[in-house]
């Protein structure tokens, strides 16, 4: 008896810790950037470790990769602009550690609504590499990934990436999320601690995340995306010296 029931706590144990597929080694995020199209584009799902994965395909007519790229390096610079991007949404931004055509180490700074709440964020952009790997990225294609947290704490809670590749009409925004991803933070540097120790347990990601939070990541991301699709191609024709009639930039 007493065996089966420290068996029966061993087992539960494991399966909070490491979710119910203690082997489960989640999705390759570098299939965002391979040709083709994965089995879910947009959706949301629950991942065996309790990370949840948010996916949303935008595609954008008369857009190429470049200029999503220059959108986020050089244009988007006041709350103005970022109202943009998304009307009813978004409500003020700023830069922290933002240089002129850069983007790696900046995080954008901001105030905007996912689903019915005001969410104040940290969104630190990193290297591509740190959160799907070391692959090529072929001509035509941007990154951007970061690590979003909560504005007026020290902590991450998600990984995500845009993937954006050009396509003969124009280009597709391939969004990628994973919420439950806790780390603390000095500065830009992940720290070990405790919250991060204990927030990566899929118990914890089981009662923290729910569906409705992904769900309402999932259409926030396809609402602004497609915002964006629509003002781009005007907007880069205004502003630099190409034109959405001449897409493909020397």
């Amino acid at each position: 008896m007493k065996r089966g029931l420290l068996i029966g706590g061993l087992f539960f144990l494991l399966v909070a810790v490491f979710g119910w597929n203690p082997l489960y080694q989640g999705p390759n995020p570098s299939n965002a950037v391979t040709a083709g199209y994965s089995d879910l584009e947009t959706g949301v799902r629950r991942l065996p470790n309790g990370i949840y994965e948010v996916t949303a395909l935008t595609r954008m007519p008369r857009v190429k990769a470049h200029m999503i790229e220059w959108w986020i390096k050089d244009f988007l610079q006041t709350t103005e602009h970022y109202k943009w991007w998304h009307p009813t949404a978004h409500v003020w931004m700023d830069w922290e550690n933002k240089t002129p055509g850069e983007i790696i180490g900046a995080s954008h700074l901001v105030h905007e609504y996912i689903g019915t709440d005001l969410q104040e964020l940290r969104i630190q952009f990193v290297p591509p590499r740190e959160v799907i790997g070391d692959v090529p990225i072929g001509p035509g294609t941007f990154v951007l990934c970061a690590r979003p947290g909560p504005l007026k704490e020290e902590l991450y809670l998600g990984k995500m990436c845009h993937v954006v590749r050009d396509t003969e009409w124009g280009a597709e925004m391939r969004s990628r999320f994973w919420l439950g991803h806790i780390a603390a933070r000095d500065g830009n540097e992940v720290k070990f601690s405790l919250v991060g120790l204990i927030g990566n347990t899929a118990i914890v990601r089981y009662f923290s995340i729910t569906e409705q939070n992904a769900v309402d990541l999932m259409t926030h991301a396809i609402e602004e995306m497609g915002y964006l699709s629509d003002l781009l191609p005007d907007l880069y024709e205004r502003e630099t010296e190409f034109t959405p009639n001449n897409l493909d930039r020397e």
